[in-house]
């Protein structure tokens, strides 16, 4: 027996950025099981901070 999987969706349009609500192109996965969204510039800039946490970055 397998154990289901969790997806989750694709960004779209009406995600935001959870630090200046801009378009989030980027879903950090912590491995907390939380999730933060970025646009590109703030995926960025905190993107050497999110690997040293261990998150699973995802490129929308």
């Amino acid at each position: 027996m397998t154990s289901p999987t969790l997806t989750r969706p694709e960004l779209t349009a009406a995600d935001r950025c959870d630090r200046c609500g801009a378009a989030a192109q980027v879903r950090a996965i912590l491995s907390t099981g939380g999730e933060l969204l970025f646009c590109g510039h703030h995926a960025r800039e905190h993107e050497t901070k999110l690997k040293e946490l261990a998150a699973d970055i995802q490129r929308g």
